[in-house]
Order: structure tokens, then sequence, then C-alpha cells
């Protein structure tokens, strides 16, 4: 059983958040929306954003049914000969937006049976939504059309597990944290309690943290979800959803 994060933790991230503010609190707030992000009062303010290339809805069906085709072993492998590649090369128009986890084992086109071109995928450790993950998706949906974006979590994610640990990790392996810990419920020691929360977390953050996607999914342009990846059986688990 993972142990609970300690009070030694606690302040080791406290006095590595103290000892980076000058760089980590404007990042901070950045990720709040609170500095450097423009509200989005103008009704004309997003004219210039991509048409999605389907409904929200839609994307996440096609989303569901890739994966489904992946659990029950009838993949397809859509869009992955040279023609694909070559009618890419000057242009894409992915119909969804992944934020996931760099875990080797959880590729996001294999996971949801896509191929070239068809998912905008940014991949960190712990799947957090930090301003440059923001930015990323930002451009995935604004300027490439992506209708939904899914904050994908998965089991075992070696990520949340070591933010629960009291163990110190060499390098920066410890600046993810600050991301993580909050989205962990306090009490809780079950990994997989905790990966769901983190995944949700971020989408929290997400929603939050950027004016613009939050405009775009009252709007209907856009949807939100996050879910887990079971490492064991392939299945994805969507946890919930918003603008769908």
């Amino acid at each position: 059983m993972t142990p609970p994060i300690s009070t030694s933790r606690r302040d080791f991230l406290a006095a590595t958040v103290a000892g980076s503010a000058g760089l980590l609190f404007p990042r901070m707030l950045l990720a709040e929306g609170l500095l450097g992000v423009p509200e989005l009062h103008d009704p004309g303010a997003c004219a210039s954003v991509a048409p999605a290339t389907m409904s929200p809805s839609d994307a996440l069906g096609r989303l569901r049914e890739g994966n489904a085709r992946l659990v029950e072993g009838r993949t397809t492998g859509p869009n992955r000969g040279l023609d694909r590649i070559a009618a890419g090369a000057s242009s894409q128009a992915p119909f969804a937006a992944i934020l996931g986890c760099a875990d080797s084992r959880v590729p996001p086109e294999l996971v949801f049976d896509q191929g070239f071109g068809d998912l905008f995928g940014v991949r960190v450790a712990g799947n957090v939504a930090t301003p440059e993950e923001m930015a990323s998706l930002e451009f995935g949906v604004a300027a490439l059309g992506a209708a939904f974006i899914l904050v994908l979590g998965h089991t075992e994610c070696g990520a949340v597990k070591a933010a629960m640990s009291p163990d110190v990790p060499p390098g920066q392996i410890s600046t993810l944290y600050q991301h993580i810990v909050p989205g962990i419920p306090a009490d809780t020691t079950d990994a997989n309690v905790a990966i769901a929360g983190n995944a949700q977390h971020q989408l929290d953050v997400l929603r939050r943290g950027s004016p613009l996607l939050g405009q775009l999914l009252r709007e209907g342009r856009v949807g939100m979800g996050s879910g887990v990846y079971d490492l064991a059986t392939a299945r994805v688990d969507i946890l919930n959803t918003v603008g769908v």
C-alpha cells in the first residue's frame, strides 16, 4: 500500500516552492489565469479560432469507439499508411487533443486506435497542466480545430506514486509534485484514487487557468474530460466530461 504524503514531504514541497519563488510563483499565477493571460470579454476575441473538425460529442465518441476496438482485439490501425503521411505533410486537423502521461506504455494513438494526424498529443510525466501544456492545448484547439480535450491518467503512474511517497528523488523530478499533490485526496493511501484525483484536478486547472479554452467551452466549440487508462486491460475509464 502506498504511504500517505508525510509531513516531511509537505515540508520539502514547501521549501522547494519557496526556494524557487522567483521562477515558480509567476508560473503558478499563470496556471491559475491570474497573470499574463487576457480575459476574453470581447465576443469577437475568438473570431480567428479555427472551426472544429467535428462536434465535441462526436470527437469523444470516436475516442470511445477506438479504445473499445483495442480492448476487444479488433483494431483497424487507421490513417497509418504512407499516403496519410504524405497528405498531412503540409497541414493537420486533429479531431481531439490528449493531455497524457509520458509513460511509454500509454501512446494515445494506440490507446484510441487512431493514426497520423488524428490526435494532438501533449505528454508529460503525471499529465500535469502547467502553462506550457496549457499553451500547447490552446494551439491544438484554437489553431488546429481539435474538438475535445481529454486529460488521460493511467494506473500505476510513477509520477503520482512518487508524489505520495516520503522519499525525496534525485534531480528535478520533485518539481512535478507541486502540480500533482493538490489533486490527491488528503486522507488517501490508494494510488488509484490519487491517480483519478490528479486527472480530474488537471482538468480543473485547464478550465480555470485558460480563459481561451474556458470561453470556447462555454460557446460549445470544445468539450473536455478526464479519464484513466488501465495498463492491465487497455480500457479507458472516462471519469467526467463537460461540454458534450
